[in-house]
């Protein structure tokens, strides 16, 4: 008989009274156990060697090492699923929470409150999900240094040049997005002519603190969107946490309060589906690593109307959900690895009139966010 194990989870935090809660939390759940405590960075990646969790719940302010620094070091040593808890939500934790992620992470979530809160359950619910949900995925070991890729050798990408015009890029993406995503646009130049709009799923209360945190990472200007301002090129448009982005029929920022789809809000197909309608071919969609299917049906919107789909391979991948589900179900043009989408976007946009492929220095382009013009 096939006993299903027991996930097995190291709780790192500096706070006694949130060690207990995050401990009692887990342990009330009979698919975890907590097999070991740490109270800073530097105890939990010796706990890490020696006790090989299934999946580590980390903290990002700690003392001798903070979170950032112990999930670096454990991707490298021995590589683990690891949850940032942040007390905080504010900043300057959300920056090492995302900080966190980009060295490996797969996710960030607030700690759960007091036993005494009415929003003690749900918060304790989703820690659980979470953690469940992320001992399963499969992590790569990092290395010290990073891997340089030579884009020039590449021979996938010069295929775009067969393809419309391309109008926007719309991306959408989940569990391991906030690193793909700081990956991508960084090896975007910071004159790309094109705006860039984007669904990534995340924790509620966090979406502020990505968004200023990603802007600082990458050369291309980051914001969150706002309903009716203009599509800029050379702007990331960051969908809002309780609202689905898409664009009204003048090409605008449109920001829908409508239900969740498919469990999702904002929702990846409402982004392709709206970009489809008003851009039709000229819509460029990339979906990139995540769990489920969100995007799927929209994606088939912009097939039907003659768009191109991107999707992440599942080497590169986090989780390959959201690009599977593309890949196989057709709608995918191109599969390609992490570090080339970037170079194919710079060679679909090369076609632009009067865009060259600029270099990546110089100021961010800061675009007009206030014009009215249509």
């Amino acid at each position: 008989m096939n006993e299903k194990r027991t996930i097995r989870v190291i709780v790192a935090d500096d706070s006694p009274v949130a060690r207990d809660l995050l401990t009692e939390v887990l342990n009330s759940d009979s698919r975890l156990e907590v097999v070991g405590i740490a109270k800073d960075g530097e105890q939990a990646v010796d706990l890490v060697r020696r006790l090989k969790p299934d999946i580590i719940t980390m903290d990002v302010q700690m003392p001798r090492m903070d979170g950032f620094e112990a999930t670096k070091e454990i991707m490298i040593v021995e590589p683990t699923p690891i949850v940032i808890v942040s007390g905080n939500i504010g900043s300057p934790d959300v920056e090492k929470s995302m900080n966190a992620i980009r060295a490996g992470a797969l996710t960030a979530i607030g700690k759960p409150p007091s036993p005494q809160s009415p929003e003690f359950e749900q918060a304790a619910g989703q820690l659980i999900d979470t953690v469940v949900s992320m001992a399963s995925v499969k992590v790569i070991r990092h290395r010290r240094t990073r891997r340089q890729v030579d884009e020039s050798k590449d021979s996938a990408a010069v295929r775009a040049i067969d393809t419309p015009l391309p109008a926007v890029v719309a991306i959408a993406t989940s569990t391991g997005g906030p690193e793909a995503l700081d990956k991508l646009l960084s090896e975007l130049p910071v004159d790309f002519p094109l705006p860039i709009l984007v669904v990534q799923h995340i924790t509620t209360g966090f979406t502020h603190g990505f968004v200023s945190w990603l802007d600082q990472c990458v050369p291309l200007k980051v914001k969150e969107a706002v309903d009716g301002e203009r599509v800029e090129p050379s702007v990331v448009y960051i969908a809002p946490e309780h609202g689905h982005l898409g664009f009204s029929a003048s090409k605008r920022v449109q920001i829908l309060d409508q239900p969740p789809v498919d469990g999702f809000r904002p929702s990846g197909t409402i982004l392709f589906e709206s970009a489809a309608r008003v851009f039709g071919d000229s819509t460029v969609a990339v979906v990139l690593t995540g769990m489920g299917s969100d995007g799927l049906n929209g994606l088939r919107s912009v097939r039907q109307v003659g768009g191109y789909v991107i999707a992440q391979d599942e080497q590169s991948s986090v989780l390959y959900g959201m690009p599977r589900v593309a890949a196989e179900a057709g709608l995918a043009n191109i599969v390609l690895p992490l570090d080339t989408i970037a170079y194919y976007l710079v060679q679909l946009a090369r076609r632009i009139s009067n865009w060259t492929g600029g270099g990546r220095s110089g100021g961010k382009g800061k675009g007009d966010e206030t014009d009215s013009a249509g």
